[in-house]
């Protein structure tokens, strides 16, 4: 683990202090004291650090990614997100796993969540008795800034979680999981 202390200075004289660490199973809370994140910056702390310049550093794998973009807060998905991919828990052995779609179909289905009843996230959930379906994590990309990640445990209620909200599953909204997904 390699823990960060940074410093930004601002123009005026202010500087904000933010801790966060590169950890190799991707458990860091990134905070400022005030405000805190579950999004795992270490990578681009590192790569910034070594490169001295801040890009950041896209997964491998984008199913994977942290999908923490501002504003889940307030809404599953927010803004306008240029393309989807859906992803099924996998042990990654039996491809495909992830499917893509476009700006269109990304839109439709954050329209859908963002109408759903949303509560403050929990990150729990109650397991229903004989269900065993697996999981699916929804990645919505943006043309510029980080992606929002939606998972959603379809054995589980609540089953949508943003990571700040969560929301019960209709049958609707699983539908049109479900036909996005890979089989």
């Amino acid at each position: 683990m390699t823990n960060y202390l940074i410093r930004f200075a601002y123009p005026d004289g202010r500087a904000l202090w933010i801790g966060s660490a590169e950890e190799v199973n991707h458990c860091v809370r990134t905070t400022n004291g005030t405000a805190s994140s579950n999004s795992d910056t270490g990578p681009a702390i590192t790569t910034a650090y070594k490169d001295g310049i801040w890009r950041p550093v896209p997964p491998e794998d984008p199913c994977r990614g942290p999908g923490d973009r501002r504003g889940q807060d307030e809404l599953m998905v927010p803004g306008r997100p240029g393309r989807l991919t859906v992803c099924r828990d996998a042990t990654y052995v039996r491809p495909p796993y992830r499917k893509r779609h476009g700006r269109d179909v990304a839109r439709a289905l954050a329209a859908a969540l963002n109408s759903l009843d949303t509560v403050p996230s929990r990150n729990t959930c109650q397991g229903l008795g004989g269900a065993n379906e697996r999981g699916i994590r929804l990645i919505f990309d943006y043309p510029q800034g980080p992606a929002a990640a939606v998972r959603i445990s379809m054995d589980c209620v609540p089953a949508i979680n943003n990571g700040l909200l969560q929301a019960d599953l209709d049958n609707p909204v699983r539908d049109q999981i479900l036909r996005l997904a890979p089989s």
